[in-house]
């Protein structure tokens, strides 16, 4: 009998307890947070991190702030603009496509209760791939509907000259924006929708059969039309256990965060005194140190909360795959394989002929 949203929750919490804690491994736990955040599994346990520094200027602030870039020929502003656009652009390919590879290794982490990311990585590239090409897919079609759902509004009201006037069209307007919000807001819902169906019952079988996408989602949606009631609790039960785990983990997050920032800010402010009283201004150099010290800072802290949410980057694929496994057989089997058969011992060969007495 399919698992409910509620029963899947024991299996996966002792599935969680056991891998991370039975034993407890260091090096298996910071491989699961690497993947874990690789295969953005930490926007499933909700957490979002939100800091803003002070805006008020001390006098530290000034060797930051009175320096000033030279002069240079606006040609070479724009070349260096359209370069960072072209490397943003490769970069984020490039985080898709990892992102992409890594949704199936922590497939196979948590399935196997081992995390190894080597062996995984090298046969885990054909799906990792066609996996990438959905998602840009995706994104496009997600792009271009947004654009033709607010386009046509915005140009209906265009051409009947509402935006020109908008004071005395304020009742159109009003209506017409709180329509346009609602539907937006549908839409999104909709695309997280199948962003999560596709992150949780999709790569399962295109990991296991060596499917593309398209043909994944062809199997699930008859499971979605004759079990409609239980992929709903399903969701919202994961809304809730996402809203639970991203308190806590925010929590704990910010608190671990605040301790690192401290040393961190403190040999900061050394370093900007430091380069005043040496008379250091903003150079290519100083620019391009800042850039990579605070690259690195990011991505310790990034790391940092990866860390501290690994028991939710286990519990969550696992929550998926006990829930999908009663409902896919092929899942099932390998997480729960069949004893191999008992050894029996071999007959002892038969016993001569005893020979007969001499007369």
């Amino acid at each position: 009998m399919p698992l409910s949203a509620i029963d899947s929750i024991r299996p996966a919490f002792q599935h969680t307890k056991q891998q991370l804690f039975g034993p407890f491994r260091v090096g298996q736990w910071a491989r699961l947070a690497l993947v874990g955040l690789l295969a953005g599994e930490l926007s499933s346990g909700g957490c979002n991190a939100n800091f803003q520094m002070p805006t008020r200027t001390s006098g530290s602030q000034h060797f930051l702030i009175g320096a000033s870039l030279p002069i240079a020929n606006p040609g070479l502003y724009i070349g260096l603009i359209l370069l960072l656009v072209f490397a943003g652009v490769v970069l984020w390919l490039l985080l898709v496509y990892l992102n992409s590879v890594f949704r199936f290794i922590l497939f196979d982490s948590v399935v196997a209760k081992r995390c190894e990311i080597r062996q995984n990585w090298g046969r885990r590239q054909g799906p990792g791939f066609r996996y990438f090409v959905w998602q840009i897919l995706v994104l496009v079609a997600m792009v271009m509907g947004l654009t033709i759902l607010v386009g046509i509004p915005a140009a209906f009201a265009l051409a009947l000259g509402w935006l020109k006037q908008p004071s005395q069209h304020l009742v159109p307007l009003i209506l017409g924006g709180i329509v346009l919000f609602f539907a937006v807001l549908v839409f999104f819902v909709l695309w997280l929708t199948v962003y999560v169906l596709t992150k949780d019952f999709v790569i399962p079988q295109m990991a296991l059969e060596n499917l593309s996408a398209l043909e994944a989602w062809r199997r699930l949606l008859p499971m979605l039309k004759t079990e409609k009631g239980g992929y709903a609790g399903y969701v919202g039960m994961k809304i809730v256990m996402a809203l639970g785990a991203a308190v806590v983990i925010g929590i704990v997050a910010s608190i671990v965060i605040l301790i690192l920032l401290i040393p961190v800010g403190g040999l900061g402010a050394v370093a900007v005194l430091t380069g005043k009283a040496a008379g250091l201004k903003w150079d290519v150099f100083t620019i391009t140190l800042a850039i990579v010290v605070g690259s690195i800072l990011l991505a310790a802290i990034v790391y940092a909360v990866a860390l501290i949410s690994t028991p939710a980057i286990v519990f969550f694929p696992a929550y998926s795959i006990y829930f999908f496994a009663s409902r896919y057989p092929a899942l099932d089997a390998m997480l729960h394989p069949e004893p191999p058969a008992p050894v029996t011992a071999p007959e002892p060969p038969p016993l001569p002929p005893s020979p007969e007495p001499i007369a």
